[in-house]
């Protein structure tokens, strides 16, 4: 579990119900685990001084329905009547799961490995797994759009291991490209239960991160809503804010970056911060 981040206090005066003398909190959703890049890159961040980090996770991985299928899948690909020219990986969870079904199949040959993000890609390629492509921007929408043709008298096969959670926009944009679309519901997503220390912490919250909507959910599910009007989501692409604004948020509550990854992440945290001190007064 990361620790909080603990330094010298600051004092503001109160405001929408939030208590004085104490320290700001920003509170990390991903599951337990993968919060580490993020608290790394918000702890070196000058920025932030005098404010608590803390790890609350929202949500954990399970088997998927279709895991059992995966490695039979891989095996089948050294056959040509079943080959897939494209295997698209969106999430490092996945290219986790896949990774170890393509081990558990001996390594077949495969089609060209497609990452969504560079965190995907980086997973892919430290099971061993090159990957060929990756869009412009890491949402499913992009790769849809960028992912090139096969162009052969055969549609162009994609294998797609996915999230049970995860939304149909992937398939639906490439067979409307004319794609043969594969899926495979490989792991899913579900809720982490907050604990009642937890509960207490997630209710102090002044900017919670989220890395998913199913994190987001998740929140909701958890805090049964409190709050959600006006706290600070700071997310770390559209994919998540537009979860946000599904479920309640406040535009101006939403903040992301133009393109997914760590950094930009970071840097709307920051932003999202700096709002609530403007909104509070805040001063040292």
């Amino acid at each position: 579990i990361i620790p909080l981040f603990l330094l010298t206090t600051f004092t503001f005066k109160t405001c929408d119900g939030l208590s004085s003398n104490k320290f700001m909190k920003i509170v990390l959703t991903r599951e337990k685990g993968k919060n580490d890049k993020l608290f790394e890159k918000l702890s070196s961040d000058d920025r932030l001084e005098h404010v608590n980090l803390e790890e609350i996770p929202c949500i954990e991985h399970a088997e998927g329905p279709d895991l059992n299928k995966l490695v039979p899948f891989l095996q089948r690909q050294q056959y040509s009547t079943f080959a897939c020219d494209y295997i698209v990986i969106t999430s490092p969870e996945a290219a986790t799961v896949f990774g170890e079904a393509y081990n558990l199949s001996s390594r077949p040959t495969i089609g060209k490995v497609a990452a969504v993000g560079k965190a995907t890609k980086e997973t892919l390629e430290n099971l061993g797994i090159r990957v060929e492509f990756v869009p412009s921007k890491a949402t499913a929408a992009t790769l849809c759009m960028e992912l090139p043709e096969e162009y052969t008298d055969m549609p162009t096969k994609v294998f797609y291991p996915a999230s049970a959670q995860a939304k149909p926009t992937l398939q639906e944009g490439l067979e409307k490209r004319g794609f043969e679309v594969t899926r495979l519901n490989t792991y899913d997503t579900v809720p982490a239960k907050f604990s009642d220390a937890q509960f207490s912490s997630a209710k102090d919250a002044d900017v919670v991160c989220f890395g998913s909507p199913s994190a987001v959910k998740a929140w909701l599910k958890n805090m049964g809503g409190d709050r959600t009007e006006r706290i600070p989501a700071a997310c770390i692409g559209e994919t998540s804010a537009q979860a946000c604004r599904e479920m309640g948020w406040d535009e101006e509550n939403i903040f992301y970056p133009e393109k997914p990854g760590i950094g930009g992440w970071a840097s709307v945290v920051v932003d999202a911060l700096a709002k609530v001190r403007e909104h509070c007064n805040v001063f040292q």
